[in-house]
């Protein structure tokens, strides 16, 4: 099938590889929707890449060695013992990851969407409406756009997923992901060569009663390296009021209330080293992230398709956020690729993504209950508790699983393109 036009709502990550996608499939005409004015390269800090799924997204054309990266091998495990600077070793883990830095990552793939492409920033959808023949895309500003197929790639708050799926719901997990990340030179305050405390190589979980900090580096795209953390913890019930609802608190606006909840936490339950290093963090460069999880109960709705965080939202234990979302608009080009019909686009799409979203939700609240809501005394973990914790979670899919086609088999497009 060639010809048609797509319409993609939202600008990040998912929705440039979705235009990328479609174009790829065939689609004569893709615009890209995009609700803030100016470039989105800033936002967010860091994500990694499961090396497995780096190799078949590569694969597929949509990541490649030009895009800054670096390499994570193992995961090391502390939890607070005394004064003891980093605290006591638990264990560790193998941990094959590439890790990105947000915006050079969108912004690589902005670069891949073909001139052809319309990007549309400062254009705030209102909602979406299919027909038999298409989808219609109504913005704020009262004009209304015509597509063959419209893709969702607007997170969490999807518009598209609320025209598709009103009564779907996002539910709030009981705790948050306090989020920093900050140039590495930083860590120099802490005393010890950072190299030789904790090599580049490693990501470090420090966990404690009722949470951890997971803490690696990432590129900050000019060839130095960044200090990227995320803390989760269950607040006092007082800081977590108007939570409830899919939300998010940006740097510069956190209550006084998260601020003292992180400085306890970093003080007085985190290893010394590591609560110093997430002090390390400005007051202004803190944001959360609370824990929502849910999926639609489908990926197509006739000719409104959902993608990345509008169609599933999986706590970020999983490692697999934006590997989902490359995954899910990699399967749109197979689909498209291969359909005669944009109903059989949609069916395609559909069948090989929903079930991926159900076992990756699934998996993040396993994983949410092991590490937050009930976790061990990490005092008498080990070695062979810890290997038995992370068996026993069922993550076996930690950081994706294997990418597949929309005929079900596995993806393998063979060169990068």
């Amino acid at each position: 099938m060639h010809g048609g036009t797509v319409a993609v709502v939202g600008g990040s990550i998912a929705g440039c590889a979705a235009a990328l996608a479609a174009h790829r499939g065939g689609a004569a005409e893709v615009t890209v929707y995009e609700r803030a004015a100016g470039r989105l390269a800033d936002r967010g800090a860091g994500l990694a890449v499961h090396n497995d799924r780096y190799a078949e997204l590569a694969s597929a054309g949509y990541l490649d060695t030009g895009i800054p990266w670096l390499q994570l091998w193992r995961r090391r495990w502390y939890t607070r013992d005394g004064e003891l600077p980093l605290g006591r070793p638990v264990g560790e883990l193998p941990f094959p990851f590439r890790t990105y830095n947000w915006g050079p990552l969108w912004h690589g793939l902005r670069a891949r969407m073909p001139e052809t492409a319309v990007f549309r920033g400062d254009s705030l959808v209102r909602t979406v409406e299919s027909s038999p023949d298409g989808a219609t895309v109504l913005l704020e500003d009262g004009s209304a756009h015509h597509a063959d197929l419209v893709v969702g790639a607007d997170g969490y708050r999807s518009v598209v997923r609320g025209a598709a799926f009103p009564d779907v719901r996002p539910a709030y997990a009981g705790y948050l992901a306090w989020r920093g990340a900050f140039p590495a030179e930083r860590l120099a305050a802490l005393g010890p060569d950072p190299d030789d405390v904790w090599p580049v190589e490693d990501c470090v979980f420090a966990v404690f009663p009722g949470g951890h900090a997971v803490i690696y580096r990432i590129p900050d795209g000019t060839g130095g390296h960044r200090a990227n953390w995320v803390l989760y913890a269950v607040p006092p019930p007082d800081t977590a009021l108007g939570l409830v609802s899919p939300t998010s608190l940006p740097p510069g606006t956190l209550s006084e209330a998260l601020h003292a909840c992180f400085a306890q936490i970093t003080a007085e339950l985190l290893p010394p080293y590591w609560g110093g290093l997430l002090q390390l963090t400005r007051p202004e460069e803190l944001f959360i992230q609370p824990m929502y999880d849910f999926t639609a109960p489908q990926y197509a709705a006739g000719r409104l398709l959902l993608a990345g965080d509008a169609a599933t939202v999986a706590r970020p234990h999983t490692g697999s956020g934006a590997v989902k979302a490359l995954q899910d608009v990699t399967v749109l080009e197979t689909a498209i690729t291969a359909a005669s019909t944009w109903s059989e686009v949609s069916a395609a799409y559909g069948a090989a993504r929903g079930p991926v979203g159900v076992s990756m939700m699934e998996l993040g609240r396993r994983l949410g209950e092991a590490l937050v809501l009930g976790s061990p005394d990490w005092r008498t973990v080990g070695q062979a508790q810890l290997d038995a914790l992370w068996a026993g979670a069922g993550a076996a899919a930690f950081g994706g699983r294997v990418l597949r086609g929309a005929d079900g088999q596995r993806a393998a497009h063979g060169t990068v393109r």
